[in-house]
């Protein structure tokens, strides 16, 4: 059977409250353009509602995206109420030159509450961000032998999850 896979990540859309402050920290600070503003009434869950929809680019095309409603009810109805967790977030792959840029301008822009680390996982060293919205995002530069890693990790995947749904807790990350 052929399994046709998704061409690129599109968008991955989040609630903010404020859409300027939101925009200055993702194009001014981030460096991603706001590459669309749609403002728009649609009815969602039965009734009318205006909202604003924001778009940040990455190179490949795909966008990071942001709603505000204008009625601060429907604000509250459709905001997200996810607890904050390091698990939870989005990760984006950037050259170590991207990712130190990126340190640089949060720390200079005095964004404290970003809690802006890095951590290296081995594979990958990640540089991570939080956005004004409670989103984590993290910039992760690939390990220099990535191609031999990941060739590794698709030959084992699947022992790999039997392994550790059968008990074996075990680390397989030996790059760490």
């Amino acid at each position: 059977m052929s399994q046709t896979l998704p061409l690129r990540f599109h968008h991955h859309a989040w609630i903010t409250d404020d859409q300027e402050a939101n925009r200055r920290f993702y194009e001014d600070v981030l460096g991603l353009p706001l590459v669309a503003t749609w403002t728009e009434r649609e009815v969602l869950s039965g009734t009318e509602r205006a909202y604003s929809h924001t778009l940040y680019g990455l190179a490949d095309g795909s966008a990071l995206a942001f709603f505000q409603f204008a009625d601060p009810e429907d604000q509250e109805e459709f905001r997200t109420d996810s607890s904050p967790t390091p698990v939870r977030h989005i990760a984006f792959k950037v050259e170590a030159e991207a990712q130190e840029a990126l340190r640089e301008r949060v720390t200079a822009a005095g964004h404290a509450e970003t809690n802006a680390h890095v951590i290296d996982h081995g594979f990958c060293v990640s540089l991570y961000i939080t956005d004004p919205n409670g989103l984590l995002l993290e910039f992760a530069v690939d390990h220099p032998d990535v191609e031999k890693i990941d060739a590794e990790r698709r030959t084992t995947a699947h022992a790999d999850l039997a392994r550790w749904l059968a008990g074996d807790h075990t680390s397989n990350n030996h790059w760490r």
